[in-house]
């Protein structure tokens, strides 16, 4: 039983209800637990609040019944030195933070609640074909809205050391959820993570670190569910920081995108683990997604033991992803600032710098199938490697894989099936 002090957030004056602003007092409270290597506790009740940083040597309690309410005023998010989709840069800080800290838990059956309609609409409107998403296409920017249209996460571990994330609710967030990056040593077990419906809403992102258990989810959004990365382009490439030894494991995924590695992938992934994992309805299961500037190697990959009920493409592998948000080009007519990440992004990356690699990875035990009415365009494998960098050594090994269409496959060097059977549906 952990033992320590316990700093109530109310004894530090913060309001219930949701209406008052409360970050001053929560932060209190973290402050003086911190001194005392103590707990803060967030009992059951509504606080409105902006950020929070965390020290370390503390933990952090929602109380079931507990909610962390994002505040929707921007200026509440002090901007903060972060990585963004694999590019450096100063970013809104989140809901939680704990950046540069060691030995830290937050945890409990409480709630943070980022009220992200705010975020969502500035990025694609109330009707999803506006805001500035709509504007920066008009413009031929539709690579740089994601970077230039800031938005708040939910929890935010940076820089960090031995941080356990156990049991609480992340819904509605601005942008990610659960934002991992330069981290080592972390542990995220049994979050619900729902009521995500805006853009860019992943659930937990692992970027750049090493040694990270995910265990015990459930996580549905409107982006990757579960996503490993390790930096874009240029900027990622300099950096050079691999996202090694993660297990992913015992988790059900439903809305969203599956577990995927990349697209950011310049500085590498390795030795990863995904098993046990149950998949409904998401777009696709397992993927693998980079582009010819992205540059690094994905190697040592293990997946298995996959229930997926229909999921619209079981294996999704592509290294040409997405080209109008993957290459970045500044208009020849674009007048204005040229913001320090648009510098960042268009940076030029050689072909032998930029055409990610991916080898060894192996896949056994999948049962993927579709119930009556959910045929439609589902595949079991849109694989589509490079022509200069073929995907090679991909071992598939006993499954049974329902979907419309078999798919495609292309540029792969030693491809094996061993007992796979795939039944295309009429």
């Amino acid at each position: 039983m952990e033992t320590g002090k316990v700093f109530s957030i109310k004894d530090y004056g913060a309001a219930e209800g949701g209406k008052i602003l409360s970050t001053r007092a929560i932060q209190q409270a973290v402050d003086v637990a911190a001194k005392e290597q103590g707990e803060v506790l967030v009992p059951a009740g509504v606080y409105l609040t902006g950020s929070v940083f965390l020290h370390s040597n503390m933990r952090f309690y929602l109380e079931k019944g507990a909610v962390l309410l994002g505040s929707m005023d921007e200026a509440d998010y002090p901007l903060t030195f972060s990585r963004v989709a694999g590019v450096e840069m100063e970013w809104p800080a989140g809901v939680l933070n704990v950046i540069n800290q060691e030995n830290v838990r937050i945890y409990g059956e409480g709630m943070i609640d980022g009220q992200g309609e705010f975020w969502w609409n500035k990025y694609w409107g109330q009707d999803r074909r506006g805001g500035m998403r709509a504007e920066y296409e008009r413009k031929g920017l539709r690579w740089a809205v994601d970077y230039d249209c800031l938005r708040a996460r939910n929890v935010v571990v940076f820089q960090c050391r031995n941080v356990q994330l156990e049991g609480f609710h992340s819904i509605r967030s601005g942008f990610w959820n659960v934002h991992l990056c330069y981290s080592e040593d972390i542990v995220v077990r049994g979050l619900q993570i729902h009521d995500n419906s805006g853009p860019s809403t992943d659930g937990v992102d692992i970027d750049s670190c090493k040694g990270v258990l995910v265990e015990g989810c459930t996580i549905a959004c409107n982006d990757d569910n579960i996503c490993i990365k390790s930096g874009r382009d240029g900027d990622g490439l300099r950096v050079n920081r691999p996202c090694e030894d993660v297990t992913i494991q015992n988790c059900s995924i439903l809305e969203g995108a599956g577990v995927t590695l990349g697209s950011e992938t310049s500085g590498g992934i390795r030795d990863i683990v995904v098993r046990n994992i149950s998949f409904k309805r998401t777009s696709a299961g397992f993927r693998m997604k980079s582009a010819r500037t992205r540059g690094g190697v994905l190697e040592r990959i293990t997946v298995e033991n996959l229930e997926m009920e229909d999921v619209a493409c079981a294996f999704s592998f592509d290294f040409d992803w997405n080209p109008a948000y993957s290459y970045c080009v500044i208009p020849a007519d674009h007048e204005g600032e040229i913001p320090k990440r648009w510098t960042a992004l268009t940076q030029p990356v050689l072909p032998e710098k930029g055409i990610p690699e991916a080898y060894d990875i192996h896949v056994r035990n999948v049962e993927s199938r579709i119930t009556p009415g959910h045929e439609k365009d589902s595949a079991a494998f849109r694989i589509r490697g490079m022509i200069e960098k073929p995907f090679h050594d991909i071992h598939f090994q006993n499954g049974n894989i329902q979907a419309k269409s078999f798919g495609e496959i292309c540029n792969v060097i030693n491809l094996e099936f061993v007992n796979v059977k795939v039944s295309v549906m009429s």
